[in-house]
């Protein structure tokens, strides 16, 4: 038998669980290093931690957070790849993966995955505000 999946409020779970997934966090977070300070946070114990920790899972709706990827063709120019990253945190955007190749007679390819909320940009606005920053020869959407 496998187990079924449910989506339930927080405030309908027990403590323990709620705090199991509570000292995940931290330690995903770095703000704990080790499961017994993480437990001691919260306040509940390793024996609870270690029952609960394979069954509980943060859930972020899809609809609100979409990952976007991204093709650009840079002017080997100071400063360049900064206004770009500046332009996607402005729009509320959070950069997961950048990569950049050496530029080749004056341009280099960069690959940016960025995640992005949807109450507050488009990928098409995305695109539109990053080519119009001074030195970006070329934005498309790939992913």
């Amino acid at each position: 038998m496998t187990d079924q999946l449910f989506l339930v409020k927080s405030s309908a779970l027990p403590e323990a669980l709620l705090r199991t997934a509570q000292a995940k966090e931290l330690l995903a977070q770095g703000k704990a290093r080790t499961v017994n300070e993480a437990v001691r946070l919260v306040g509940i114990s390793r024996s609870a931690f270690y029952k609960y920790k394979d069954g509980i899972y943060p859930y972020t709706p899809p609809a609100e957070r979409k990952l976007v990827g991204l093709s650009l063709l840079l002017n080997h120019q100071t400063g360049v790849l900064s206004r770009v990253i500046s332009t996607i945190t402005e729009l509320g955007g959070n950069i997961v993966t950048i990569n950049q190749n050496i530029p080749v007679r004056g341009v280099a390819n960069v690959s940016i995955t960025t995640e992005i909320d949807h109450n507050v940009t488009s990928p098409d606005h995305l695109v539109s505000c990053l080519a119009s920053v001074k030195g970006v020869s070329k934005v498309e959407i790939v992913s």
